[in-house]
């Protein structure tokens, strides 16, 4: 099983989505004790919401496809749908 996903930092009030073939708490973790990248600048990462898939292929696609969005608008409209 493959994973979308989105984090919210509240100290950035930013977003970060990502996709992972791992379990998404797992990842968080990694996100908060040994990453170099985005998720670095903060250490309040909160998962705010996930999609499985069943390839690596397709959560990897939807990934981008989030982030191309641009849009905190749709971003935050899409964990309200999902939640």
């Amino acid at each position: 099983m493959y994973h979308t996903y989105i984090l919210y930092s509240k100290q950035l009030d930013k977003y970060y989505i990502g996709a992972c073939g791992t379990d998404v708490s797992r990842r968080l973790q990694e996100h908060l004790w040994k990453h170099s990248g985005f998720t670095s600048k903060a250490k309040d990462w909160e998962i705010k919401h996930v999609e499985d898939y069943e390839t690596k292929e397709l959560a990897y696609d939807r990934e981008r496809q989030i982030k191309k969005w641009k849009s905190r608008k749709m971003i935050e409209a899409l964990i309200r749908k999902g939640n």
